[in-house]
């Protein structure tokens, strides 16, 4: 938790272990059932480039953004080809540049905002994050994240879960500390709250590649919200998938 990876370190432990992978496949393969053939996809937190250059190969023009310049010296190594034909564009800077830019790198309008392998879990304030998904998609615009989970039942062994327990259902969100700071566990009536009221969270999937046909269509989480949490118990990540608001001011 406390150890930074980064460029291409960080892809040889992400890509060490069989549960990290399956984890990124199944988002990856979510996006390509969500997202529409040759889209323009945002990845936000995108790190090495992984995902990106998967979806380019696909067919799909990807923005990019990230805050780590290990990551995006990585980035523009591995998506060289594809960030030479315009396909892939990668956008770097501070965080608060990032909120406050006007367009990004691509400049092109957004159908589907990615975050996957938990970028939303350091990002303490995630409404104005929001507002600046809103702002780089179009009217059916969605982001899909894939975030850290609360509810893994595989935490309870550590002092920290049972610390913050409480905190927890209380607030809604707890932090820990991490290497690149405060990394934020939220239940997903927080992740709803924060948010509105630029996009409404409609569904919710398990982190792992589906195993039946519900895992499949993940949980309503507008008619089954309530109880959405049990879907995600065995699983350290859970998929969330946001449907843009129009009428946000």
């Amino acid at each position: 938790m406390n150890t930074i990876h980064t460029g291409k370190d960080y892809v040889e432990a992400i890509t060490a272990l069989q549960s990290d992978r399956r984890a990124r496949s199944a988002f990856q393969e979510l996006v390509l059932k969500v997202a529409s053939p040759g889209a323009t996809l945002f990845d936000f937190g995108a790190g090495p480039g992984i995902d990106a250059r998967f979806y380019a190969e696909r067919g799909f023009a990807v923005d990019a953004y990230d805050v780590d310049p290990g990551m995006s010296e990585y980035f523009s190594a591995h998506c060289r080809e594809f960030i030479q034909t315009g396909r892939i564009a990668l956008e770097t800077g501070s965080y608060r540049d990032f909120l406050a830019n006007n367009t990004v790198a691509g400049g092109r309008r957004v159908e589907l905002v990615i975050s996957n392998m938990a970028p939303l879990n350091l990002i303490e304030r995630l409404q104005e994050l929001f507002a600046k998904f809103h702002a780089l998609t179009g009217p059916d615009g969605k982001v899909l994240a894939s975030v850290l989970s609360p509810y893994f039942i595989g935490d309870l062994r550590y002092p920290w879960w049972w610390r913050n327990a409480a905190r927890l259902w209380r607030a809604g969100h707890f932090s820990v500390p991490g290497a690149q700071g405060p990394i934020v566990r939220r239940r997903l009536a927080d992740f709803a709250t924060q948010s509105a009221p630029y996009f409404t969270l409609v569904r919710v999937f398990r982190g792992l590649p589906p195993s039946s046909i519900r895992d499949a269509h993940g949980i309503d989480a507008t008619r089954n919200g309530r109880y959405a949490w049990l879907h995600v118990l065995t699983c350290r990540f859970m998929i969330l998938l946001f449907q843009k608001r129009n009428n946000a001011q």
